[in-house]
């Protein structure tokens, strides 16, 4: 299994075939004729101040060049990312094909800023209030703002485009830096764009791809693949073999044209198609919302409904209220589950920790889908998804023999939750960072630590727990 680490974005160079598929402006500049060409994608994540549900900013171009040459374009056209989901995950932000050759700088143009944040009054109170959610942008006061809208990076190792071959520009925005702040703690508004960006190769930690959700176009059973509708319309094909995992023993043969799927794998180095090791479809009806909850109700027993701060829309204008929170009414015909963390279900020690419309607490980053109509979705399906968390260790809480430890989030889920938060690792669970095992924790270490897991809610004492897929000590 690959370990996976902290990344903003990923964009990939690939070959000519793909070019001809992208849709929008800002295309590439073509090779001239005789020139060979490679792919490049693109990746990212964050690491988000607390309180803030979602930093999104206009990636209106991205090149490369070497030293003073004119800078090659490898993104299309422009799009908004919310780096505020993306704390420890990884997403395919574009693919593009650019000419063969050695590149050391890259050159990030911005645009349009706009951060979203909860307003959480009391969270402590029984019963506690909904929160609200507020925006910082161009026309608020105070503004959103860049002190910059090209940022020019020196790669530290050049990236090197091979003829017909596939490689990456791992893009990191640092949230935490970049949101300048006030002698109160308080966000101004201002933003000084901290970027980092390295070259990655598909077989690199650091080019899995977490999660990509896209609507499903072909299928292909016999052959085990399905195509699936990227980013400015790019078509991916994706591959299943015996290996890859399905969400509630769903297959390929579930799929219809109406699905919307998450995918979770690598990208094929040669010809950019993906080897999907997990597929969950969040969707059989054309309509999926993917966010944060941050209000059950009631907050024991069976929940009637919850509150949903929209992060992802699929498809865009439909009219949903995205970047807002909605009240998602729960009729007890749902379907309930856990991406990509079926298999800790075996083991006993999980039996007690499971996801229902019981088992809902704010915190958790959830999917919805079922059929849109009248502005309200009728919800058929409730995934839950990975998020990460940064925030320290509690002193003397590692516990081998319980494979715990307790953590104090700095982020959004320590606005949400109430206190330190217990993390259960398994099996599963890749340590990095410096760090190899749980054993580790108990030398007490004091750097940042970024926990990427799911967030359940323990049945018997009603409080949030984390089980940990990743566990990584940060060093700045």
């Amino acid at each position: 299994m690959n370990s996976r680490k902290w990344l903003s974005g990923l964009f990939a160079l690939a070959p000519i075939a793909f070019a001809a598929g992208c849709g929008g402006g800002n295309m590439n500049t073509p090779p001239v004729a005789g020139q060979q060409s490679g792919m490049v994608f693109v990746s990212g994540g964050d690491a988000p101040l607390p309180s803030v549900v979602s930093f999104k900013v206009g990636i209106m171009g991205i090149s490369v060049a070497q030293g003073t040459s004119t800078p090659v374009t490898v993104t299309t056209g422009q799009q908004t990312v919310d780096f505020a989901k993306l704390n420890g995950l990884h997403t395919l932000l574009d693919l593009n094909t650019i000419p063969a050759g050695t590149y050391d700088t890259v050159i990030v143009t911005l645009a349009n800023p706009e951060i979203d944040y909860l307003n959480v009054t009391n969270p402590q109170t029984n019963p506690p209030t909904r929160p609200t959610i507020s925006s910082l942008t161009s026309t608020t006061t105070p503004p959103a703002t860049l002190s910059m809208s090209t940022v020019t990076i020196s790669l530290t190792n050049p990236l090197v485009v091979s003829t017909g071959d596939v490689i990456g520009l791992g893009f990191e925005l640092d949230i935490r830096k970049s949101l300048a702040l006030d002698m109160n703690g308080q966000i101004t508004g201002v933003v000084n764009p901290t970027i980092h960006v390295n070259a990655i190769t598909p077989s690199d930690a650091d080019a899995y791809i977490d999660e990509f959700v896209a609507g499903v176009t072909t299928i292909n059973a016999a052959g085990n693949s399905f195509t699936i509708q990227g980013p400015h319309g790019h078509a991916f094909t994706v591959n299943v073999n015996d290996q890859t995992e399905w969400e509630g023993s769903e297959t390929i043969n579930d799929l219809t044209m109406s699905s919307i799927v998450m995918i979770s794998g690598t990208l094929d180095r040669t010809d950019g198609t993906f080897l999907a090791d997990t597929v969950a479809i969040l969707s059989q009806d054309k309509f999926f919302v993917g966010g944060l909850i941050t209000y059950v109700d009631p907050p024991t027993g069976t929940a009637q409904d919850f509150d949903l701060y929209a992060r992802d829309v699929l498809p865009a204008g439909t009219g949903f209220s995205s970047g807002q929170i909605s009240t998602i009414d729960l009729t007890g015909n749902e379907k309930y589950f856990v991406y990509w963390m079926h298999n800790i279900f075996v083991n006993p020690r999980w039996s007690n920790l499971f996801f229902n419309s019981s088992l809902l607490v704010p915190g958790q980053h959830v999917s919805i889908g079922g059929p849109f109509s009248n502005g309200t979705v009728t919800v058929k399906r409730v995934v839950l998804r990975h998020e990460g968390h940064t925030g320290t260790l509690v002193p003397g809480s590692a516990n081998v023999g319980t494979s715990t430890f307790q953590f104090n989030s700095n982020g959004l889920a320590g606005v949400l939750f109430n206190g330190p938060v217990t993390v259960y690792v398994t099996p599963f669970t890749r340590f990095g960072g410096g760090l190899t095992s749980l054993g580790d924790l108990t030398n007490n270490p004091t750097n940042t630590l970024r926990v990427v897991g799911v967030v359940l809610k323990d049945p018997i004492s009603g409080q949030p727990v984390f089980v940990a897929r990743s566990v990584t000590e940060l060093t700045n």
